[in-house]
């Protein structure tokens, strides 16, 4: 049974960080702290360019006795090259692909439930949660190479709900354990080897805050306890929206339910705007978006496509208080399918940093959509509309869901 949303606890420390350029470095430093246990789960895990800097830094703590274990999803991350392979191999860091697609790919039921949240545990005492991969800001693995850095946040945290994280991360590594998906080292002897050489890191310069004491909760998706946290939460903050929302997302198809409450919080006089993905990245999430953008257009909501490059934003911001960062969209294959991470804060100054940094996006980054544009889009267009969302609804119905 679905439970409600948590409460939200006082007492924790937040830094909002933007992007790789960001989110690396403070997710490195903590790594070379580690004394005892690192868990990292991500859906896509690629070394290329500045993404090596979170894998050697993982094998610098394996190397020095700390506990790592690593999950990457096994459809976000198909692969681990060898060279990868055998550092982690070597340097006894688990690792394990999270449900690998097998010769039916996604059209088996039960694929397209991916493990798609991004958590980091260290030491038990400092988390981070976000929407953020180990990739490359500047680097797409389908696109290449990019001029401007992906659009994307992650939060790190210290506080109460770190506890919760760890919990979570360890229930998912027993279950793979369980099923017999852990690869593990073979090499015994070279532990000993390397520790003898290790330098300890220069103690890393305390994490700036962006918060502190700030009230939080952590809200998972997934098909046991938590099966509709996140869109409840979602909800419940629109619904009791008193003069702004914000959001950005990547893949923006929203149900039923959230289309009505934002159609309805737009007509009661609250100023709804979307930034949302402005350039095409996948046919099927960029494409089943867009039939639902009349009605909220009609209602008055702004929409803002974003425009130097690929939004994989997951955020949002209400009334200048309430805020989320994480992994999920507000899409079916996020709500209803996937695994996913979001953390809730209710703190001014953080929801004014995260509004700024938003504003700013919209204001300078973005296009805002034109209704009477919107309506003149051609029949190819429409076509392509269509078909992305029969595409979806014939995915789903694989699935057993039913959402649109």
């Amino acid at each position: 049974m679905a439970h409600a949303v948590p409460p939200l606890r006082a007492g924790h420390h937040l830094q909002l960080l933007e992007g790789s350029r960001a989110f690396f470095p403070a997710l490195v430093a903590a790594i070379d702290g580690a004394a005892r246990e690192v868990l990292l789960e991500t859906y896509i895990f690629d070394a290329t360019g500045s993404g090596a800097e979170i894998a050697y830094a993982l094998e610098r703590a394996g190397r020095r006795g700390v506990t790592v274990r690593l999950v990457m999803d096994g459809f976000g991350t198909p692969e681990v090259p060898p060279f990868w392979q055998m550092r982690f191999d070597a340097a006894r860091v688990q690792w394990a692909l999270y449900q690998r697609t097998g010769a039916f790919g996604l059209l088996w039921p039960g694929q397209w439930r991916r493990l798609h949240r991004k958590l980091c545990v260290v030491d038990g005492t400092v988390g981070f949660c976000g929407g953020i991969n180990v990739l490359d800001d500047f680097h797409d693995p389908n696109h290449g190479p990019l001029t401007s850095p992906r659009f994307d946040f992650s939060l790190r945290v210290e506080g109460p709900l770190v506890q919760q994280m760890l919990d979570t991360m360890q229930r998912q590594w027993a279950r793979i354990e369980a099923m017999g998906q852990l690869k593990r080292a073979q090499l015994t002897g070279a532990l000993g080897l390397w520790r003898a050489g290790y330098h300890a890191p220069a103690r890393p310069a305390p994490a700036r805050q962006d918060a502190r004491n700030a009230r939080a909760a952590l809200l998972l998706r997934d098909n046991l306890r938590n099966r509709a946290a996140i869109e409840r939460a979602y909800l419940r903050a629109i619904g009791r929206a008193r003069s702004e929302i914000i959001i950005a997302n990547a893949y923006f198809v929203p149900g039923g339910r959230m289309r009505r409450a934002l159609v309805s919080a737009a007509r009661r006089g609250v100023h709804v705007s979307l930034l949302l993905q402005g350039r095409y990245e996948y046919f099927m999430q960029y494409y089943a978006a867009r039939p639902v953008f009349g009605a909220l257009l009609r209602a008055g909501i702004h929409i803002h496509e974003y425009a130097p490059s690929f939004l994989h934003a997951k955020v949002a911001v209400i009334d200048g208080r309430w805020a989320t960062v994480g992994s999920s969209n507000l899409d079916p294959l996020s709500l209803l399918l996937a695994r996913e991470a979001n953390v809730v804060v209710e703190d001014e100054g953080f929801a004014r940093r995260l509004r700024d940094r938003l504003v700013h996006a919209m204001v300078h980054e973005g296009h805002r959509m034109d209704p009477g544009v919107y309506e003149q889009r051609s029949v190819g267009q429409r076509v392509k509309e269509r078909l992305a969302l029969v595409v979806m609804r014939v995915l789903l119905m694989i699935q057993g869901k039913k959402y649109l």
